[in-house]
């Protein structure tokens, strides 16, 4: 029960820490217009891009001020990502036993949290290089994809223990946790390929911002 009420309170913050740096951000670039030195990079009118798609995640944390919010912020979710797979796995061990996917599990989880951590210390460093510039998507795809990995091995697992958690998890929210994770996972096949296609800015920007909250949703439904 120590894993489970540790994973618990983990999980609420790898929620609140990356929703509340990324609506911050955009917040400030655009209706704090005299913080930012460089007037080129602030935003200009109502923006809500989860909607619109008026800006990328990118464009708002990437510049001074907010990459010193975004920053620190994506840093400790990652440190927080490490620990709750790590009670994850612990927890499965516990309760079932060694299973097929358990190291998947850790490897996916731990591997998404470095790519959020390489994503992050790149994240508005210049270099005008093509072979730069696709590192920074190709590890940004990468952390979407462990991270959606390791979400659905979780959730196999745990439903495959359903009756021996029976007393510790709510098995109507695991079933949602598995719509989510399922949800995403389609919306990624789907979208893939308007993603490689020139063009769909706002599209992208949309889809970038609410795909994103997807997945620190699947955090908050730990929590309940």
């Amino acid at each position: 029960m120590d894993k489970i009420n540790k994973t618990k309170a983990i999980s609420i913050w790898i929620f609140i820490v990356p929703f509340f740096a990324i609506n911050a951000c955009l917040i400030l670039i655009t209706n704090f217009h005299d913080l930012f030195p460089n007037k080129e990079n602030i935003l200009i009118g109502n923006i809500f891009p989860y909607i619109d798609g008026g800006a990328s995640i990118s464009r708002t944390a990437r510049v001074f001020p907010t990459y010193l919010i975004f920053k620190p912020a994506m840093f400790l979710t990652a440190y927080l990502l490490i620990k709750y797979w790590i009670y994850n796995k612990s927890i499965i061990l516990t309760f079932g036993g060694e299973q097929k996917n358990t190291k998947k599990i850790l490897f996916f989880g731990v591997a998404s949290a470095i790519c959020l951590i390489l994503h992050s210390i790149f994240l508005g460093i210049k270099f005008d290089y093509n072979l730069y510039k696709l590192f920074r998507r190709v590890i940004m795809l990468l952390f979407i994809i462990f991270e959606i990995t390791a979400q659905a091995y979780l959730v196999h697992a745990l439903y495959s223990l359903k009756n021996k958690l029976n007393t510790c998890i709510n098995p109507k929210i695991l079933k949602l946790k598995i719509i989510l994770v399922t949800t995403l996972i389609v919306v990624a096949i789907i979208s893939l390929p308007f993603l490689t296609m020139s063009g769909f800015k706002s599209f992208k920007h949309a889809l970038e911002w609410d795909y994103f909250f997807g997945v620190i949703l699947f955090y908050l439904l730990t929590l309940l």
